[in-house]
């Protein structure tokens, strides 16, 4: 059954995939990649033949208005994840519309899942689940109209929040300007984290989702001789607000910490002094992402 593509492969599928997307929906109201980072990451990742696999799938927005007479207000959001296998594997999709009443929603996305488990295994199918959204969504409005669902289906969830942290890793930091844009952004986008200059250098921040991106997407533009994200954690924070934010975070601001191997030449750093403050934040296991040793 399976036709055993390599994950290379599957990501070039998956790029030329969203190239088709944007020509074809070139505005942000039809289609809007809410994750430019895990494109980057594939792109980096098809083009180096020593790249890592990504460590997060790219996710994107895909708003379809069905033509319906009668529904001509109605919008139908698909948020959509694609797995790192993907076409291998069917996409995540999840339909979202204000009309639609809870048990409705379930109802439908159900729908979808069978219809992607039965028509899409290995072959690139968003523009298929995008027609199929648009032909039968809003048949869902209708279905099982009990009163108590009425009434709470105007009723707007309020808007998940993701907390992110990155792992960056970069094959050296020196540069005072670096440094100090470093800590300066983490600042400006209220992340908190740590920076380890030397050989390697070692960034971490954490917060908003958002912010996290746009820290990446600067720190990127400088000049490097090698810089990536070594690991990414989400976490979905229903509705969360400040504390839930606050809760997260395993470090207070971000703060630059020399863990100076040799003094006088304090350019390399003393890898067991670095996990033992991972071990105190609880991040211990980062470590060997990083240098794929145990810990000492």
């Amino acid at each position: 059954e399976t036709t055993g593509m390599t994950n290379r492969e599957e990501a070039e599928v998956q790029i030329s995939e969203l190239d088709l997307l944007s020509s074809m929906f070139p505005y942000e109201e039809e289609f809007i990649v809410t994750d430019q980072l895990a494109v980057a990451e594939l792109k980096h990742y098809i083009e180096n033949a020593s790249a890592e696999m990504p460590s997060s799938k790219v996710q994107f927005i895909l708003n379809v208005k069905p033509e319906v007479s009668n529904a001509s207000m109605v919008e139908f959001s698909m948020a959509c994840a694609l797995p790192l296998k993907y076409p291998t594997v069917p996409p995540e999709i999840t339909v979202r519309s204000s009309s639609l009443s809870r048990s409705q929603q379930i109802h439908l996305n159900s729908d979808l899942k069978t219809y992607l488990m039965q028509n899409c295994s290995g072959e690139p199918c968003m523009l298929s689940a995008r027609e199929w959204v648009k032909d039968h969504a809003a048949a869902y409005i209708d279905k099982e109209l009990s009163s108590s669902s009425v009434t709470t289906s105007h009723a707007v969830p309020p808007e998940d929040i993701t907390f992110t942290r990155l792992w960056i890793y970069s094959h050296h930091i020196y540069n005072k300007q670096k440094r100090k844009n470093i800590i300066d952004w983490a600042k400006e986008l209220s992340l908190s984290g740590f920076c380890m200059p030397g050989k390697p250098g070692v960034v971490c921040v954490e917060g908003l989702q958002s912010s996290c991106e746009e820290f990446w997407s600067r720190v990127r533009r400088l000049t490097w001789k090698r810089i990536l994200i070594r690991h990414r954690e989400d976490v979905s924070l229903e509705g969360g607000g400040h504390a839930e934010i606050q809760k997260q975070r395993k470090f207070s601001t971000l703060e630059e910490k020399c863990f100076d191997a040799h003094g006088a030449r304090g350019n390399h750093m003393d890898l067991g002094q670095l996990y033992r403050f991972l071990e105190e934040k609880g991040c211990a296991d980062i470590f060997q992402m990083y240098f794929g040793v145990e810990g000492h």
